[in-house]
């Protein structure tokens, strides 16, 4: 099989992401095993099937977030970190099926876009979560061509928007530097300890942790809804399996917080494999509804046209 181009990579990303957050959705918060359990033989089909309040093939916050920041990258020409914040506050008073209670209270509670995250943070001590995890594949692709200094920091710019706690900044900075290595035709499961080097030593230990070769998701000491455990629940998955379908299948036999684990997942295996790599029975059922946008519903074309954008801008 012909290697990916970088073309294919980004696209396998931005697309890998959204197919396994909406294989994932319906799956959340139930028991490990569950989607194999219902769909045991890989390539089978029906399984964009939908439940949960969510319909087949429908992408939840994890994608509609990553589709705001994309957009934004595109048409402020980089990272604007207020116009970021605008377009998630857009889309949370538009009522989304899901989304994050902290994100919300972050998005909702009226303070400005540079205090809002550390403000609830300091109130709550509780902000290290994985909702900044999970919209990361766009802006890992628009960043990689930065270097890993830049991406990295990108990364940590863009989590601080709604989580306060630097766990999540470093989470999503080691996501963004993984896909940096990936979308170069990289390794980047024999990336992560030169990546870990870069990582703010008050975290490096348990990132450490999570990411060492051993590490078995069954041995996360929190649920795979912080942000640590859900990268290393994905970096588990692409380095136990072969393939981007076997990688997202693994990912949601974690449960859980599936959506998220998947698409975190999906991301990082999509850049592995290229786009070429995700079945196209679903890409077809892919859709992303943007609450606050009107009656936008992106589609896989969609996602791909951002994707181009992304690349070449």
């Amino acid at each position: 099989m012909t290697a990916p181009t970088p073309a294919d990579r980004a696209l396998g990303a931005v697309l890998g992401s959204a197919v396994g957050d909406a294989l994932g959705a319906p799956f959340e918060f139930g028991p490990e095993g569950a989607f194999s359990a219902r769909f045991p033989r890989p390539g089978q089909g029906g399984e964009m099937c939908g439940g949960g309040g969510w319909d087949p093939g429908e992408a939840t916050d994890d994608t509609q977030m990553a589709v705001l920041v994309a957009e934004s990258l595109l048409e402020r020409g980089g990272l604007d970190p207020a116009d970021v914040f605008d377009r998630f506050r857009r889309w949370a008073a538009g009522g989304p099926k899901d989304i994050g209670l902290q994100t919300e209270a972050v998005l909702t509670g009226g303070d400005p876009w540079d205090t809002a995250a550390a403000l609830h943070f300091q109130a709550s001590q509780r902000a290290a979560g994985n909702g900044a995890l999970m919209r990361a594949a766009p802006s890992a692709v628009y960043f990689a061509r930065a270097g890993r200094a830049a991406t990295m920091d990108a990364g940590r710019r863009l989590a601080a928007l709604t989580h306060g706690d630097a766990a999540a900044w470093e989470g999503t900075a080691l996501y963004h530097e993984l896909m940096r290595v990936a979308l170069s035709g990289g390794d980047p499961v024999a990336a992560v300890p030169e990546a870990l080097t870069a990582v703010r030593p008050a975290h490096r230990e348990r990132y450490a942790a999570v990411l060492a070769p051993d590490w078995h998701p069954d041995l996360a000491t929190e649920f795979n809804g912080a942000v640590w455990p859900c990268l290393g629940s994905a970096v588990w998955a692409v380095r136990t399996t072969s393939g981007y379908e076997d990688a997202v299948r693994a990912a949601i036999d974690c449960g859980g917080d599936t959506d998220t684990v998947a698409a975190v997942t999906g991301g990082l295996a999509g850049a592995v494999y290229g786009v070429q790599g995700i079945p196209q029975r679903w890409c077809e059922a892919l859709h992303v509804p943007l609450p606050g946008f009107g009656d936008r519903v992106l589609r896989a074309a969609d996602l791909a046209a951002l994707t181009r954008g992304l690349t070449a801008s």
